[in-house]
């Protein structure tokens, strides 16, 4: 069995943007399903069907508090996609440096 792709999981939650703003509310602090469904025109059902998505991605933990099951973020994978993403970082950088380069010979040849 081959081990566990967890980047293409993370990258994978990430690509719908509702999931992208639900992690974004939770660097907020914890939050409830019914919390988290305010600003989406969306039923609590739906919201959890979106928590399950990141919750399998390993992006957050749902607790247990009472009555409540608050959801919190869960850096680590995040920190590995963006560890990954960071390779990346030096290409792009390193394309605009080529870019400001080759615009300032055309400025001196004008």
């Amino acid at each position: 069995m081959p081990p566990p792709d967890h980047l293409s999981d993370t990258l994978s939650a990430l690509a719908d943007p509702t999931r992208r703003a639900i992690l974004a509310r939770l660097t907020l602090g914890e939050a409830t399903v019914g919390e988290l469904a305010v600003p989406f025109d969306m039923s609590g059902p739906a919201v959890s069907k979106h928590l399950k998505v990141l919750e399998r991605a390993g992006l957050i933990l749902r607790g247990r508090d009472a009555q409540r099951r608050p959801c919190r973020l869960a850096p680590g994978r995040l920190r590995e996609a963006a560890g990954y993403l960071a390779g990346f970082r030096q290409f792009w950088e390193g394309t605009v440096d080529r870019l400001e380069d080759y615009l300032q010979e055309l400025q001196e040849k004008d």
